[in-house]
């Protein structure tokens, strides 16, 4: 059996902060994580424009402190800060509590793992070669100074019959205590074969999915993805 542990995960506590930062008793600790999960989804969903790789949310007893990290601030501000204030309400609205959003700039996209996983997902959504996509991602996070970078594809690649994965890696992975990235992201698109009758080609579903995982030591890359892995 496969004993894979989340890259991140490994790291939290030794140099990685936790990405929801409250305490909560025992009664209220269910629904209060619960309540991250969905607030995360749901301006991940929204904000997906504006490319947001990170959000960190934080607690006290009155009131709620939310940073999100993302590479076009000026999607999720708007002109004159009018879009940030009707995300902040929406949020007062669903939380029941004083809400604060800090918006953080992501300077280089290129070299966050989660953004070149989702880089690479939206290429497979225009059914853009994963081979090219990967390769691509590489290049560019090598050039601006990443470390290492480890991309990985699986899923029917190409629509292929038989699922399969492939990966393409640079340089040497990090050790537990280099500042790595990762990223990982699942793409759902269709695709048929020229053999294919009509019948079969409407069921035919493809499954794709992206992961990237990067160091940067000042930007060290090591990405890894299920079919498409980037990471910066």
């Amino acid at each position: 059996m496969g004993q894979k542990v989340n890259p991140h995960g490994l790291r939290v506590g030794i140099i990685k902060d936790w990405d929801s930062r409250w305490f909560a008793d025992k009664k209220h600790f269910g629904d209060t994580l619960v309540e991250d999960y969905h607030l995360r989804r749901d301006l991940k969903k929204q904000l997906a424009a504006a490319g947001v790789p990170k959000i960190e949310i934080e607690r006290d007893g009155k009131k709620i402190r939310i940073h999100i990290h993302c590479a076009k601030p000026g999607m999720i501000i708007g002109k004159g800060g009018s879009e940030i204030e009707k995300l902040r309400a929406q949020c007062e609205k669903k939380l029941g509590k004083p809400v604060a959003i800090n918006i953080i700039e992501v300077k280089n996209p290129d070299l966050n793992a989660q953004l070149v996983a989702e880089s690479i997902a939206s290429q497979l959504e225009r059914r853009i070669s994963f081979r090219r996509a990967m390769k691509q991602s590489i290049g560019r996070a090598m050039r601006l100074g990443a470390k290492g970078i480890k991309t990985q594809c699986s899923g029917r690649l190409g629509g292929a019959e038989i699922a399969r994965s492939e990966q393409y890696q640079r340089r040497t992975p990090p050790t537990v205590r280099s500042a790595s990235r990762f990223g990982c992201i699942a793409v759902r698109s269709s695709e048929t074969t020229p053999a294919a009758s009509s019948a079969e080609k409407d069921a035919r579903d493809a499954g794709t999915d992206a992961t990237t995982a990067a160091t940067e030591d000042p930007a060290e890359i090591i990405g890894k993805g299920a079919e498409n892995n980037a990471d910066a």
